[in-house]
Protein backbone atom coordinates (compact mmCIF):
# COMPACT_ATOMS: atom_id res chain seq x y z
CA UNK A 1 0.00 0.00 0.00
CA UNK A 2 2.85 2.40 0.80
CA UNK A 3 4.42 1.72 -2.60
CA UNK A 4 1.12 2.56 -4.32
CA UNK A 5 0.80 5.79 -2.35
CA UNK A 6 4.41 6.74 -3.05
CA UNK A 7 4.01 6.04 -6.77
CA UNK A 8 0.79 8.06 -6.82
CA UNK A 9 2.49 11.01 -5.18
CA UNK A 10 5.37 10.84 -7.64
CA UNK A 11 2.95 10.70 -10.58
CA UNK A 12 0.85 13.53 -9.19
CA UNK A 13 -2.29 11.37 -8.89
CA UNK A 14 -4.39 10.75 -5.81
CA UNK A 15 -3.31 7.63 -3.95
CA UNK A 16 -6.50 5.68 -4.65
CA UNK A 17 -8.98 6.29 -7.44
CA UNK A 18 -12.09 4.27 -6.72
CA UNK A 19 -15.40 4.61 -8.50
CA UNK A 20 -17.18 4.10 -5.17
CA UNK A 21 -15.98 7.53 -4.04
CA UNK A 22 -17.25 9.21 -7.20
CA UNK A 23 -20.62 10.78 -7.97
CA UNK A 24 -21.86 9.98 -11.50
CA UNK A 25 -24.54 12.69 -11.38
CA UNK A 26 -21.98 15.32 -10.39
CA UNK A 27 -19.67 14.00 -13.13
CA UNK A 28 -22.44 14.35 -15.69
CA UNK A 29 -23.04 17.97 -14.62
CA UNK A 30 -19.34 18.81 -14.89
CA UNK A 31 -19.05 16.97 -18.23
CA UNK A 32 -22.04 18.91 -19.61
CA UNK A 33 -20.49 22.22 -18.55
CA UNK A 34 -16.84 21.63 -19.45
CA UNK A 35 -16.34 18.60 -21.68
CA UNK A 36 -19.36 18.38 -23.98
CA UNK A 37 -18.23 21.17 -26.34
CA UNK A 38 -15.20 19.12 -27.39
CA UNK A 39 -16.18 15.49 -26.73
CA UNK A 40 -19.86 15.80 -27.66
CA UNK A 41 -22.98 14.94 -25.69
CA UNK A 42 -22.45 11.22 -26.30
CA UNK A 43 -18.66 11.29 -25.74
CA UNK A 44 -17.80 10.30 -29.31
CA UNK A 45 -15.61 13.36 -29.90
CA UNK A 46 -18.02 15.13 -32.23
CA UNK A 47 -18.61 18.25 -30.18
CA UNK A 48 -19.18 21.74 -31.56
CA UNK A 49 -15.44 22.45 -31.31
CA UNK A 50 -13.26 20.80 -33.98
CA UNK A 51 -9.57 20.05 -33.48
CA UNK A 52 -6.61 18.43 -35.20
CA UNK A 53 -6.05 15.85 -33.89
CA UNK A 54 -9.73 15.40 -33.04
CA UNK A 55 -11.01 15.18 -29.48
CA UNK A 56 -10.86 11.67 -28.05
CA UNK A 57 -13.80 9.35 -28.55
CA UNK A 58 -14.56 8.55 -24.92
CA UNK A 59 -16.70 5.57 -25.95
CA UNK A 60 -13.79 3.86 -27.73
CA UNK A 61 -12.16 0.69 -26.44
CA UNK A 62 -8.85 2.56 -26.34
CA UNK A 63 -10.19 5.09 -23.83
CA UNK A 64 -12.42 2.71 -21.89
CA UNK A 65 -9.53 0.22 -21.49
CA UNK A 66 -7.42 2.84 -19.67
CA UNK A 67 -7.07 2.59 -15.94
CA UNK A 68 -8.86 5.26 -13.92
CA UNK A 69 -5.42 6.60 -12.98
CA UNK A 70 -4.59 7.07 -16.67
CA UNK A 71 -7.82 8.95 -17.30
CA UNK A 72 -7.15 11.01 -14.19
CA UNK A 73 -3.72 11.99 -15.51
CA UNK A 74 -5.16 12.93 -18.93
CA UNK A 75 -7.75 15.20 -17.33
CA UNK A 76 -5.50 16.59 -14.60
CA UNK A 77 -2.37 17.17 -16.70
CA UNK A 78 -3.80 17.43 -20.21
CA UNK A 79 -2.46 15.66 -23.28
CA UNK A 80 0.61 16.84 -25.16
CA UNK A 81 0.16 17.86 -28.80
CA UNK A 82 -3.63 17.92 -28.50
CA UNK A 83 -6.25 20.50 -27.57
CA UNK A 84 -6.77 18.69 -24.23
CA UNK A 85 -5.55 21.15 -21.66
CA UNK A 86 -4.81 20.55 -18.00
CA UNK A 87 -7.81 20.88 -15.69
CA UNK A 88 -5.78 20.65 -12.47
CA UNK A 89 -6.40 24.30 -11.64
CA UNK A 90 -10.13 24.22 -12.44
CA UNK A 91 -11.24 20.85 -11.03
CA UNK A 92 -10.65 19.30 -7.63
CA UNK A 93 -9.49 15.69 -7.32
CA UNK A 94 -13.06 14.74 -6.39
CA UNK A 95 -14.49 16.50 -9.44
CA UNK A 96 -12.03 14.66 -11.70
CA UNK A 97 -13.09 11.34 -10.10
CA UNK A 98 -16.73 12.32 -10.69
CA UNK A 99 -16.05 13.05 -14.38
CA UNK A 100 -14.22 9.74 -14.76
CA UNK A 101 -17.19 7.90 -13.23
CA UNK A 102 -19.47 9.57 -15.79
CA UNK A 103 -17.09 8.84 -18.69
CA UNK A 104 -17.19 5.18 -17.64
CA UNK A 105 -20.94 5.17 -18.36
CA UNK A 106 -20.08 5.59 -22.06
CA UNK A 107 -18.45 2.16 -21.94
CA UNK A 108 -20.90 0.39 -19.68
CA UNK A 109 -19.66 1.93 -16.42
CA UNK A 110 -16.81 -0.48 -15.77
CA UNK A 111 -14.28 1.03 -13.36
CA UNK A 112 -10.61 0.21 -13.82
CA UNK A 113 -8.79 1.47 -10.69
Amino acid sequence: MIAVMTLSVLLGAPALLHAESADVAAGKRIYSELCKACHGLDGKGAGVMKFTPPAADLTSLEVQAKLDSGLYKSIHEGRANTAMGAWKYALSDQEVRDVISYVRTFGGGLSKP
